[in-house]
């Protein structure tokens, strides 16, 4: 275990020593590049509105841009958040999904990476700066300038546009933030780990976890079954903590080697200091002291879950006396997303999902806040639709 593991060479910029890629040419008989397109689509018109069927005009590919037709979106809790304007106030019409599996439809005049036919996909971000020394070092989740959200956020290049995320049938993208998806992965069952996946690889890579080490994982929702795959593909050994004994046979199930059930105090103490990193998903306000105490010497505890409402306080003396870290951890940037496409590909690491139709998202959504989903939920956006003759957004 090594505590700040260097990120892989960043993709917005050249990796030194690597020829930059020639423009390939257009596929025989695709359409201009020079012409947007509509896209079907669902979103919400109001924080009451439920998700409803939408148009959305997709912008002409730019030179550096990627079109995309999406065939797979997951559903992230942060979706639910946002379109029901839980978060503060939105701009509607709003149409949510950043865990985004398509082919390339077209690309720009500069694009020699992506050809028409690849099979990519699209994360949380969809631009950065480009220019502070987070983006520089390959770090553009945490770009000091903020990063360009996949729907919600305003987009500076794009004449101050609102992007539109991935409930739709396109979507156009600068070719910096389109990853390259493996074809031997199931598209649906990898679309949440654009998400969820990252979200976990990212600090586990961090601290370098790997055969020896133990992870500890606080929830067992999209995220904590996400950290649980991963960790046992690293080589780790893993222990979930839950507050439900009706969790322990889906645990082992994925691959966990023990279950501590958290709101026993006998089982908590037997676990005292035998733990490297914890990797917390819970999103509503928890006690954490007891989980400090699991971590042996220099361990760290990864706080991944955003709760709404305030958290018990931490005892710092817990933190002091094992020198342990208490730590964030936001998504991952751009070239660390590929590493982890490329290690889920080599290790058969993906999402349990459930693929459901346009008109079952709103049911999907209250079965989200419901917690009734193992473990993630992905639209399958051929049944969007066709689009009409006239944009919503």
């Amino acid at each position: 275990m090594t505590p700040g593991r260097p990120v892989p060479p960043p993709l917005a910029k050249p990796i030194p020593g690597t020829p930059i890629p020639e423009a390939a040419p257009h596929a025989l008989g695709s359409p201009p590049v020079s012409s947007p397109r509509l896209a079907a689509a669902y979103g919400a018109t109001a924080s009451d509105s439920g998700l409803v069927p939408l148009t959305v005009a997709r912008r002409a590919p730019k030179d550096d841009d990627v079109e995309i037709a999406i065939e797979f979106c997951g559903l992230c809790h942060s979706d639910v958040h946002a379109t029901r304007g839980e978060w503060g106030a939105q701009k509607y019409p709003l149409v949510p999904g950043h865990e985004i599996v398509g082919r390339v439809s077209r690309v720009g005049a500069a694009v020699g990476d992506f050809a028409p036919g690849d099979l990519v996909g699209v994360g949380c971000m969809v631009d950065s700066c480009r220019e502070c020394d987070s983006c520089l070092d390959g770090l553009e989740q945490y770009c000091e300038n903020g990063m360009t959200g996949t729907y919600g956020a305003t987009d500076a290049r794009n004449g101050n546009s609102v992007t539109q995320g991935g409930y739709a049938t396109s979507v156009v993208v600068d070719r910096r933030y389109v990853l390259r998806v493996p074809e031997n992965l199931d598209p649906a069952a990898v679309a949440p780990l654009l998400c969820a996946g990252i979200t976990t690889y990212s600090p586990l890579r961090h601290f370098d976890v790997e055969a020896g080490d133990v992870v500890g994982v606080v929830g067992l929702g999209g995220l904590g079954h996400m950290a649980v795959k991963l960790a046992k593909a690293m080589g780790a050994e893993v222990k979930v903590f839950t507050t439900s004994e009706s969790k322990f046979a889906a645990a082992r199930e994925l691959g966990a080697d023990d279950v501590i059930l958290s709101r026993d105090e006998a089982s908590m103490a037997a676990a005292n200091r035998s733990i490297d990193v914890i990797i917390d998903t819970v999103a509503a306000p928890h006690d954490l002291n007891p989980y400090f105490r699991t971590l042996r010497l220099d361990g760290a505890l990864f706080q991944l879950g955003l709760p709404s409402e305030a958290m018990p306080p931490v005892n710092p003396g817990t933190l002091i006396r094992r020198r342990i870290a208490y730590a964030g951890s936001l998504i991952g940037g751009i070239a660390e997303t590929q590493e982890m496409l490329e290690f889920c590909a080599e290790h058969g690491v993906v999402s349990d999902v459930e693929v459901v139709r346009a008109d079952q998202l709103n049911e999907a959504y209250d079965r989200m806040v419901a917690g009734d989903v193992k473990y993630r939920f992905v639209l399958d956006t051929s049944t969007l639709g066709t689009p009409s003759e006239k944009a919503d957004a």
